[in-house]
């Protein structure tokens, strides 16, 4: 049976609306995700703020 090397863990809070933070384990801050662009715009919404999408930090990752 293969050895776990690693568990990520984090907490996720959500704000007002699509907002949201996230404070992952081991690591300072917090990151932020929301929506913005076409994202808001095909779920016709307004955020106070507008943030990364998580398909925003997904592509990133993956990119990298």
């Amino acid at each position: 049976m293969p050895e776990i090397v690693h568990t990520s863990r984090s907490k996720i809070v959500r704000e007002a609306g699509p907002t949201r933070r996230a404070v992952i384990e081991g690591f300072p801050g917090e990151v932020r995700y929301g929506v913005h662009g076409g994202i808001k715009n095909f779920y016709k919404i307004e955020p106070e703020e507008e943030h990364p999408a998580t398909l925003d930090h997904m592509v990133s990752a993956i990119a990298a």
